[in-house]
């Protein structure tokens, strides 16, 4: 029975992380493509997840949790870029004049 849920659910999350890929690709702002980048991040978590509940496998869920690790680093760089312009900041002892 869960066989058949976990095979559900990867159908049914496949469907899901296909029109978040065209949200990706068509997205009119760049907030918006950042937004489907996170959204396709916990839907890759998602089928890591299902599949190894499928296969009946735990080495699937140390893949998910670093795969959560990194998508939300990488989130969290792209919007303060989005918003400053820059990742990292300086400084005001290493500005430029001081």
């Amino acid at each position: 029975m869960i066989q058949t849920a976990a095979l559900i659910g990867l159908i049914m999350v496949g469907i899901a992380s296909l029109l978040t890929g065209y949200r990706l690709v068509r997205g009119p702002t760049l907030p918006d493509r950042i937004l489907a980048l996170d959204t396709l991040t916990i839907n890759a978590i998602a089928l890591i997840v299902l599949f190894g509940i499928w296969i009946n496998n735990t080495i699937n869920f140390e893949a998910a949790l670093l795969m959560a690790v990194l998508g939300f680093i990488s989130t969290v760089i792209l919007s303060k870029y989005l918003l400053r312009g820059r990742i990292i900041e300086l400084n005001s002892a290493h500005k430029e004049g001081d």
